[in-house]
């Protein structure tokens, strides 16, 4: 009989897959059907890739496709995410990159006409969902993501500020290619992105969480065996209401960790008062859920 250990690999890798080729056409759905028609570029290595079409096409004798282009300028920093992030992430990255190529150039652009801010909220829509969840699943989609992951890292910024910051190039250059209208649309399709990832990509949003508890040791154990986090521990408190001596746990979480350390406190403790809070900036060590 199959281990569970050898059941949740398998599931784990079906799970990146899957959302390697669910981004792959998105991106190409996006870009395809409401960007190009759009006349408007998209955020990070694929709007870079969409410029240097546009200038191939106005300026050179030959033109480059975006798809080709999509994946030579992802090259370097597949080999940035090998070193400096992880060897299985990036291998997941070159397939989430290689696929989006390969619908990129097979889905035949749309000819029709479409209102800008349509083609701009819908399409940012649709690669940030494809984004988001790939990034969800333990994958990148290439290019600034991976630059993006490693700055949050190293500067705590959620992950769409930090794509946004990145792209205010793309919005310059398409000001200069398609005009200041298209720009102003270009800069709300990154916006819209950048937004959309953040709300379906979660793993960088911070949680403090207090417990009142009279079983504070059943649930550091159960926490500290099930994930790795700090937990600062306030002993001899006193509840106002029945007297008893309890004990205050205070930790700072990812929000994916929020299923699990409900769980695991009202498992030993179901009359335990929990207060749980966004928390704005981290400070001091705290580990990240690894990617890789």
């Amino acid at each position: 009989m199959e281990s569970l250990e050898g059941i949740s690999r398998r599931y784990n890798l079906l799970s990146k897959i899957s959302a390697a080729f669910l981004y792959a056409l998105a991106v190409a759905v996006a870009l395809n059907f409401f960007w190009q028609p759009g006349h408007m570029y998209s955020s990070g290595v694929t709007g870079f890739a969409q410029l240097v079409n546009s200038i191939s096409q106005r300026y050179f004798p030959f033109e480059i496709s975006t798809s080709v282009l999509y994946f030579g300028l992802n090259v370097p920093l597949f080999i940035l995410g090998w070193f400096k992030i992880g060897k299985k992430f990036t291998l997941f990255t070159i397939l989430a990159v290689f696929l989006a190529s390969i619908f990129i150039h097979a889905l035949s652009p749309l000819q029709t006409t479409i209102d800008p801010l349509v083609c701009a909220i819908f399409g940012a829509v649709i690669n940030g969902v494809g984004t988001g969840l790939a990034l969800k699943s333990g994958i990148s989609t290439g290019g600034l993501d991976i630059i993006g992951i490693i700055l949050r890292k190293k500067t705590g910024q959620s992950f769409g500020s930090i794509n946004i910051a990145i792209n205010l190039i793309i919005v310059i250059a398409a000001g200069f290619v398609f005009g200041w209208t298209r720009s102003l649309y270009t800069a709300l399709n990154i916006f819209i992105n950048g937004r959309v990832i953040d709300a379906v990509y979660t793993q960088h949003q911070k949680m403090q969480v207090m417990v009142v508890t009279e079983h504070p040791q059943d649930i550091i154990e159960g926490i500290q065996k099930r994930m790795h986090r700090g937990i600062t521990i306030i002993h001899d408190v006193e509840g106002a209401y029945g007297h008893a001596e309890k004990t205050i746990l205070f930790m700072v979480i990812d929000r994916y960790d929020m299923y699990d350390i409900h769980n695991i406190i009202f498992k030993y403790d179901e009359y335990a008062f929990v207060s749980i809070s966004e928390v704005a900036k981290v400070y001091g060590r705290f580990k990240e859920q690894e990617l890789v």
